[in-house]
């Protein structure tokens, strides 16, 4: 009751485009169709057995990102993460921990959050999966907006703080080249990992 009370004097609005939406929804039916419609992409990350990212990074799954990260609609991670349970094969996940790929930690700091951990949390919840923050960033060059044979030549400084989990699915957010999603598997495989699969929400 209340909530429809809410709604009558402030309309919900979806996080995603703005327009008006459910009052129980997070994003609105054009945005939660665009995401959806989409068909998994498979990645091909060194270190990794598989991976998949669930949706590209265009129009809606991109303005989501946007949204997540530089609006901080925290709630946009159990979007992110619905959708990327439905990508990944349910056999190939079924069992390990979720490792989220670590942000830079200046920029963890100056947003507060890392949007990564975001999404491997709800995703933690909704698969019913261990959650294994297990990984580090050092700060190094910003990977965006870097030609790609620069950023494979020169990967993010990951390092392991904690145990790592026998099967590690790296969570991420956004995959470009790669080459942090390498950085991590790399680490995760040194460290003593035997199975390590990747899975973003999006690809660009």
């Amino acid at each position: 009751m209340l909530r429809g009370l809410a709604a009558l004097i402030a309309p919900p609005l979806c996080a995603v485009c703005g327009e008006s939406c459910e009052a129980s929804e997070t994003v609105c039916d054009a945005c939660g169709g665009q995401i959806a419609a989409h068909s998994p992409l498979l990645l091909t990350i060194p270190g990794a057995e598989a991976g998949w990212a669930a949706v590209p990074y265009s129009d809606a799954p991109r303005r989501l990102v946007t949204a997540l990260k530089f609006g901080k609609r925290l709630g946009l991670a159990a979007v992110a993460a619905e959708a990327m349970a439905a990508a990944a094969p349910a056999e190939a996940i079924a069992i390990g921990a979720l490792v989220p790929v670590p942000a830079d930690p200046w920029r963890r700091r100056i947003r507060g959050f890392d949007p990564a951990r975001e999404i491997a949390g709800a995703l933690s919840r909704r698969l019913e999966l261990p959650l294994s923050p297990c990984l580090i960033r050092r700060h190094g060059p910003r990977q965006t907006g870097r030609p790609r044979v620069e950023r494979l030549a020169s990967l993010p400084r990951v390092e392991v703080v904690d145990p790592v989990p026998p099967t590690a699915i790296l969570i991420d957010d956004v995959v470009t080249t790669g080459a942090t999603l390498a950085a991590c598997a790399g680490a995760l495989r040194q460290a003593g990992s035997e199975r390590v699969l990747a899975l973003a929400f999006a690809r660009a």
